[in-house]
């Protein structure tokens, strides 16, 4: 206990350190974003852009799809190019030519060397300048640059308008004519694509080769090209890794666990009688299975437009149902269905645990149920309603698409969604509190449980920290608080912390020592995922101290993945305690699976992407959904499934439960992942790589590689592994269909003194 109570100690340390530390650099970054200029203006005066058409670009092209159309410093989506990379290189290559004709009256190719490295240093020497004044606010540019610019906004311009012109472009971008229709949005986007670029190119006050993005994206035209820090920091971090990763072996066999007890001779939950709020979370379930396969649905779709654009097999979908539309639906059901089973999962076990029902908590499980349907369907339908009929700034922002990926909902929603999760807090809390106050081995469980559950509620404010006119820089400092840290982070620490309880009730380890492992699993999780949030933010406008700590702390994400393996291999020996643990088999082996796809997904894919010297290359490429896909999916949505079906165990008739299905479900949904991911993801990822650090992230973004025909081979090739996860997810409904019938008559409202009694032991 005495061990215990230090570890609870070294937790709160950690914890309020690392937010510290965050927080201090999180005003960092505020100080040193890129300065949005009040105008941009040429050596003669004129007026090019106002700072107002910034923000106001920044907005236009939220609302056309934002992080679904295409990305900026490489956040978003894949198929249409990253629009900075995208405007760096044409403006280059436009100033190189003009260069070429005023000076030497030829075109930049048929010139000799001598003549192409004068224009060559020109443009550099004008893209990498920084002429911003402080003082003033002022952007001041030459007139030829002016006339550059003029000339790639025009591009913009007829792209997100109706110019027939560029519709086998757009159709290469999976985008429909008429993006933006009001003429001052189109006059704006272009203010913001350029001084997002000019922030990737420009150097940095006082600084030489060092661009407000850490010289990111990849431009050999201007000698965009990795920092010393990028490279030192990366292999700091590498050093860092092995270290910490030698020290945890050490740990280990330094101080051995004490064995697991003797399984009990039955099943110790066998006689669990659920109560009637208990009983109420199997509709949860339900509607978890709906979203599920709604966002399968969704997947196929946004996944063949990149090969067809608009259509889906011939058919012209786009027109109801664009892939701005398909994408933002299948993102946001990824969190929210995983979130519903595991929200289900916390209101399940509270009177499990306690032993207790409190007054009115069915009533509070339904009305949260109908809360958040409404706030799903609500924001789905209200997103898409934007998306079709372009409904402005104010509609897209306040009720529907923000078009910021993953956290895309209109802030209403945020709000009655964050509203939803304070009284989800409420009724874990009111019923988990006896069993709080109860001395007993396992309430260090319970206990984090719900400081955990406590974090998911409260951390979910960080979606209401942007506002309409935040500065980009921080918009994303802001939501990788929430897709970080709130998914990635207190999810993560609430399903293990469940995990370890469901192990203790049934008898297969000590809650005594579970308590303590618990504990120090956090502490080693957290102290990396707090801090290893940075890793998303290297080149998003911030001070090279973000990359010097996000290295070294994601790479310490990785360690407690590395080991994570040997912990699945005790949960399987675990399954064959004893014979009655059989009938937990495919929950346990959903639990073995989470410990496959944390150490390969999370953890072998996730550091493949996350030093600074490879993400500056694949930032915005297809390895970067091949660890989404296989961590998220693999780690959270197996989790979730797990939980959903130890649940579901309790409270659907036992003579139902058909173990064939599961075996169908669990390796038709593994199976597919896997296909999906390496058949198709990595090697596209890899290939898109090897251009991007040859060519510039522009070409690896560009339709020439996205288009080509060994990538559309790669996107073909996930038709098998989409196949055949689908039918895992069909199998999982026939599954719980099965459970529906012959429907026996409810028990007493009571959890079983005998239950209860165990829970003291």
């Amino acid at each position: 206990m005495q061990s215990t109570r230090k570890l609870w100690r070294w937790l709160a340390i950690m914890f309020l350190a690392s937010f510290a530390v965050l927080g201090w650099l999180g005003h960092e970054i505020y100080l040193a974003a890129p300065p949005i200029p009040k105008q941009v203006v040429t050596t003669d005066g004129r007026v090019i852009f106002t700072g107002e058409q910034i923000q106001r670009g920044q907005e236009a092209w939220l609302q056309a799809g934002g992080q679904q159309l295409g990305t900026v410093w490489g956040h978003g989506s894949y198929v249409a190019p990253d629009w900075s990379a995208d405007w760096l290189h044409r403006e280059a290559l436009a100033y190189r030519e003009l260069m070429a004709q005023s000076h030497y009256g030829q075109p930049y190719e048929k010139l000799g060397a001598a003549a192409k490295g004068s224009a060559d240093a020109l443009m550099k020497s004008t893209l990498r300048g920084n002429t911003y004044d402080a003082a003033t606010g002022t952007l001041t540019i030459d007139a030829d640059r002016a006339q550059v610019i003029e000339q790639v906004a025009g591009h913009y311009m007829s792209l997100f308008g109706t110019d027939p012109a560029l519709d086998a472009l757009r159709e290469q971008y999976a985008m429909m004519p008429g993006s933006l229709t009001d003429k001052q949005d189109l006059t704006a986007l272009p203010a913001f694509f350029f001084w997002s670029s000019w922030a990737a190119a420009t150097d940095r006050p006082g600084e030489t080769h060092l661009s407000y993005t850490s010289n990111w994206p990849h431009e050999p035209l201007i000698d965009n090209v990795p920092t010393a820090a990028n490279g030192m920091w990366s292999i700091a971090s590498f050093i860092g890794l092995i270290a910490a990763i030698a020290g945890m072996v050490w740990f280990h066999a330094a101080n051995h666990e004490e064995g697991d007890p003797v399984a009990p001779k039955s099943d110790p939950l066998f006689n669990l009688t659920p109560t009637p709020s208990m009983r109420a979370t199997m509709k949860y379930f339900y509607v978890v299975i709906a979203l599920m396969a709604l966002q399968v649905i969704m997947g196929v779709i946004t996944a063949h437009y990149s090969v067809e654009g608009t259509s889906f097999f011939g058919i012209p979908l786009g027109a109801v149902l664009p892939f701005v539309a398909s994408r933002t639906i299948h993102t946001q059901l990824a969190v929210l269905w995983i979130a519903t089973a595991w929200l289900a999962t916390g209101l399940y076990i509270g009177p499990a645990l306690s032993g207790k029902e409190p007054k009115y908590q069915k009533l509070g499980v339904n009305a949260l149920l109908v809360a958040l349907v409404v706030v799903v369907v609500g924001s789905l339908v209200c997103g898409w309603l934007g998306t079709m009929q372009k409904l402005g700034f104010d509609y897209g922002f306040w009720i529907g698409n923000q078009g910021l990926e993953y956290t895309s909902m209109g802030r209403v929603w945020q709000i009655l969604l964050f509203i939803g999760l304070m009284f989800w807090l409420l009724l874990m809390g009111r019923a988990l509190w006896p069993a709080l106050m109860r001395p007993s081995e396992s309430r260090g469980l319970i206990a984090m449980v719900f400081i955990a559950a406590t974090c998911i509620g409260l951390f979910y404010a960080s979606s209401l920290a942007w506002g309409q006119h935040t500065h980009y820089s921080m918009i994303e400092y802001w939501r990788w608080w929430l897709v970080h840290l709130w998914v990635e982070g207190f999810f993560e620490v609430f399903a293990t912390a469940v995990i370890a309880l469901i192990f203790s009730r049934l008898g297969l380890i000590r809650a005594s020592t579970a308590n303590a492992a618990i504990v120090l699993e956090t502490i080693v999780f957290l102290f990396g995922g707090i801090l290893g949030t940075l890793h998303h933010l290297y080149f998003t406008g911030t001070p090279t101290s973000v990359i010097a700590v996000g290295a070294m702390f994601s790479a310490l994400e990785v360690v407690p993945l590395a080991m994570i393996g040997f912990e699945g291999y005790r949960n399987y020996q675990r399954s064959k305690a004893a014979p009655w643990v059989a009938n937990y088999k495919w929950i346990i082996l959903c639990f073995i699976a989470v410990g496959f796809w944390n150490t390969v997904g999370a953890g072998l894919l996730g550091f493949a992407i996350n030093p600074p010297i490879s993400l500056y290359y694949v930032q915005g490429l297809n390895l970067t959904p091949a660890h989404g896909h296989a961590a998220l999916f693999g780690v959270y949505g197996m989790l979730g499934i797990g939980l959903m079906l130890f649940c579901l165990r309790g409270l659907a008739p036992r003579a139902n439960w058909s173990d064939s299905l599961l075996k169908s479900m669990f390796w038709l949904l593994n199976i597919g992942l896997a296909m999906m991911v390496f058949i198709s993801l990595v090697p596209s990822g890899i290939y898109q790589a090897w251009t991007s650090v040859e060519y510039g992230l522009w070409y690896a973004r560009s339709p020439e590689v996205v288009h080509s025909a060994f990538m559309q081979w790669m996107v073909w090739l996930r038709v098998p592994g989409d196949v055949v996860f689908a039918l895992g997810i069909v199998s999982l409904a026939a599954f719980a269909w099965k459970l529906l019938g012959r429907r026996k008559e409810p028990a007493p409202a009571t959890v079983i003194a005998a239950q209860a009694s165990q829970s003291e032991a």
